[in-house]
């Protein structure tokens, strides 16, 4: 047979005249095309010759034409046409050793068809997360691309009670708990890709609220250069990767992409010399050469647990995903102390704030001058699509906020929307930072606990770059837009 993809056939048949969708879940065939005598239909692997001689039959006077098409696509297939369908009771799930296969057909059950379908086309669209909202008129379904929420179904509302127990299903959460938030998560297969998602559900006015945070099986492998930094930041970030022992720290809001540049200066520092030890909720890329510790707070394995553990196995470097309390910021700060490499990340807005936000944890300064050193605040903006984005002169208020952070710009890019940004007019995206490395100086002013003000005011005097500085050098060179940059920097 030969290989085929169902959009290469659409429209597919419709209604009566497609085979009804129970003979398409239980024998994986489905027709892709009919006419002029002849009807060409899809196959999944491993189906029985009975199939194939059945059809044949039923099509006595025909010729039929015989293709070999990927289960995923006609798993999703199946979620899309049980969309169409009235509500109908969930089953059960089809887990198999912890992890759930999602282009597995399960026969007669439209709504675990239906979730499968979800789950496919977000992770094959590169989604980070997916969102299932109930309301008052119908189920919305939303992706998260490329940091943006895109709406891509709305259900029939009645189809929500089953939607939420199947995912609760695949999550091993409590199905009769509609009350209380519920948190989990699920290892899924997809055409023999192992991704891990995050779920969280929490109660609303009209039902639930349901995110899956999608997680790969390698999580992005980007290295320093490809984070979008610019040429002195990453030497600086080198820099710091070369220092023995002490505490530095990742700083932005959710969704920044802080652990992605940890991935990178792990994967940097990674060699057969260093022990690296990860401590991480959940652990969402690996590292070859570190052993990565999950955190659970099931049996009250928490970082802080965790971290006095890790101590005892001699390690050169450590990573705390993430310093959520004073415990975990004294143990941290003790095991820079004490030899070690510590690189964390904190809740802040900009790289100096780690200094305010760490003694409001209970870190004295002096040990804060002791162990610091050095800070990274990032955040991710949209990059222009290269095959729309189109240039225009810049305005006077413009002009004036450029020439105010020293950021030379004759032209602003804007997209102008196309196919292959699905029309937004961007395209993946980029990291805008700021950093620090700690110096005497700096030293002496955290020792007489200055104000962040005044530490900041010191660094721009030296030629720090800040976000807003950094964002408008790359608008300026056309890689975002002023209207992108500003939703997440402040200018």
């Amino acid at each position: 047979m030969i290989a085929a993809a169902l959009r290469d056939f659409a429209p597919l048949p419709a209604g009566p005249e497609q085979y009804p969708l129970e003979y398409i879940e239980a024998n994986g065939a489905i027709k892709l095309k009919e006419g002029a005598g002849l009807v060409q239909v899809g196959l999944v692997p491993g189906v029985s010759g009975t199939v194939a001689d059945s059809l044949r039959s039923f099509h006595s006077g025909a010729e039929l034409r015989l293709y070999e098409i990927d289960r995923s696509e006609l798993a999703a297939y199946l979620g899309s046409a049980a969309a169409e369908r009235p509500a109908e009771p969930e089953d059960g799930a089809e887990a198999r050793d912890g992890r759930i296969a999602l282009d597995t057909l399960a026969d007669g059950a439209p709504i675990v068809n239906l979730v499968n379908s979800i789950c496919i086309e977000a992770i094959r669209e590169g989604a980070s997360d997916i969102h299932l909202e109930a309301h008052e008129d119908g189920v919305r379904v939303r992706y998260r691309l490329d940091g943006a929420l895109r709406t891509v179904r709305s259900l029939d509302a009645a189809k929500f009670p089953a939607l939420s127990s199947r995912v609760k299903i695949m999550a091993n959460l409590n199905i009769m708990e509609r009350r209380l938030p519920q948190d989990g998560r699920m290892t899924v297969s997809v055409g023999g890709r192992t991704v891990d998602l995050r779920v969280s559900i929490v109660p609303i006015a009209r039902g639930e609220s349901i995110v899956l945070r999608i997680f790969g099986d390698s999580g992005t492998r980007l290295s320093l250069g490809e984070l979008g930094f610019a040429e002195d930041q990453v030497e600086l970030v080198r820099h710091l990767l070369k220092i023995p022992h002490g505490l530095v720290l990742v700083t932005g809001p959710t969704g920044s992409g802080k652990t992605t540049t940890l991935g990178a200066m792990l994967r940097e520092l990674s060699s057969e010399r260093l022990k690296i030890v990860t401590i991480e909720d959940p652990v969402e890329c690996l590292v070859e050469g570190a052993s990565q510790i999950q955190t659970n707070d099931q049996i009250k394995l928490g970082f802080d647990t965790i971290l006095r553990r890790v101590l005892r196995q001699d390690p050169n470097v450590i990573m705390v995903g993430e310093i959520r309390d004073t415990a975990t910021a004294e143990l941290a700060v003790r095991a820079a102390l004490t030899g070690h490499l510590v690189l964390s990340t904190l809740h802040t807005d900009g790289c100096v704030s780690v200094i305010p936000r760490l003694r409001n944890m209970g870190i004295e300064s002096y040990l804060l001058a002791s162990v610091l050193r050095g800070a990274i605040a990032q955040r991710l903006v949209r990059r222009l699509c290269p095959a729309c984005a189109r240039r225009r002169p810049l305005g006077p208020a413009e002009a004036r906020l450029f020439a105010a952070h020293g950021v030379e710009a004759e032209f602003l890019f804007e997209g102008g929307g196309c196919e292959l940004c699905r029309g937004t007019g961007f395209r993946s995206r980029t990291a805008v930072a700021e950093m620090f490395l700690m110096e005497s100086d700096l030293e002496e002013l955290i020792l007489r606990n200055e104000r962040a003000s005044l530490i900041a005011a010191r660094l721009e005097r030296a030629g720090f770059r800040s976000l807003a500085r950094d964002g408008l050098v790359k608008a300026a060179a056309g890689l975002t837009s002023l209207g992108e940059l500003e939703t997440e920097v402040a200018l």
